[in-house]
């Protein structure tokens, strides 16, 4: 706690402005951009996944999962195959017409992931994302979340848990908004 993971993570999903230097997504500046752009270029190029999960109590599983596409202004038959998909990959297709409080919490991480996920980006950012979840819940998850780095999508996962930690190729330990070490690839 206090250590600017928050910060950290509001400045990578475009959510606040670094006070200097430049940010670089996907081979872009983003620093410059005007709120609109931001805000396109976060739906298309960025997923979040949080400890709380964040999902639409009203909306179904699919109807969550759907959310973005609809706001992203993607076209019906477009919407009905992606989440078609998703619901497959995730194993939540029996899930699909259920709504948030009638899902456990690792269906509701799934459902979480796969909302993240519907847009394809770039990078997907995950707040203790195993937090609320049981340890063989949070095991299934963790491995969900690989599966999408091995599909080159660039996981940036903050934890306080130093198993669920050494499991990422690349560690940075943060103290009072400092970095204090870093372990791994890409050091």
């Amino acid at each position: 706690s206090g250590s600017g993971k928050s910060t950290l993570l509001n400045l990578i999903g475009l959510l606040d402005r670094p006070s200097s230097g430049t940010y670089r997504l996907d081979g872009g500046d983003v620093t410059a951009l005007t709120d609109e752009q931001q805000a396109k270029v976060r739906s298309e190029k960025v997923g979040f996944v949080f400890q709380a999960f964040h999902l639409v109590p009203r909306l179904t599983a699919a109807m969550n999962i759907e959310l973005p596409l609809v706001l992203a202004g993607i076209s019906p038959a477009e919407r009905k195959i992606r989440v078609a998909q998703l619901l497959e990959n995730y194993g939540l297709n029996d899930r699909a017409d259920h709504r948030p409080d009638q899902l456990s919490g690792g269906q509701r991480q799934r459902v979480a992931i796969a909302r993240a996920t519907s847009m394809h980006p770039a990078v997907l950012l995950a707040d203790e994302p195993t937090g609320n979840l049981d340890q063989g819940t949070g095991k299934e998850v963790m491995s969900l979340l690989e599966k999408l780095v091995e599909q080159n999508v660039a996981l940036i996962l903050v934890t306080h848990d130093p198993v669920l930690g050494g499991r990422a190729h690349r560690q940075i330990h943060m103290v009072d908004g400092q970095i204090v070490r870093e372990a791994g690839r890409n050091t």
